[in-house]
């Protein structure tokens, strides 16, 4: 998981943007990461090691957000942190890496 969250960071840092580490004390299941990028675009991550999957507390809230009409993602490898760059950056109107 260690360097899943690494190589996320380090990529967003790459687009400009910043992925702060998320903590909410005394809340269970909150995400590991909130991303933030130019243009008001905003992701809460959970990073998760290879295959892993969120718990349910912490689906629970990646879906309370989700209805709250923000972007949730969940990582668990290189490929799905490239794919969510991605996909932020068609959002914000830049070029997909």
């Amino acid at each position: 998981e260690r360097d899943v969250e690494k190589f996320l960071v380090q990529e967003i840092k790459k687009i400009g943007g910043k992925a702060f580490k998320f903590v909410s004390p005394g809340t269970l299941g909150v995400p590991d990461r909130l991303i933030c990028l130019q243009g008001g675009i905003a992701c809460f991550v959970e990073l998760k090691r290879p295959g892993g999957k969120p718990r349910p507390v912490q689906r629970f809230i990646l879906l309370y957000l989700y209805h709250q009409g923000q972007r949730v993602a969940v990582v668990d490898n290189k490929d799905t942190a490239k794919a969510l760059v991605r996909r932020l950056c068609k959002q914000k109107g830049g070029d997909a890496l």
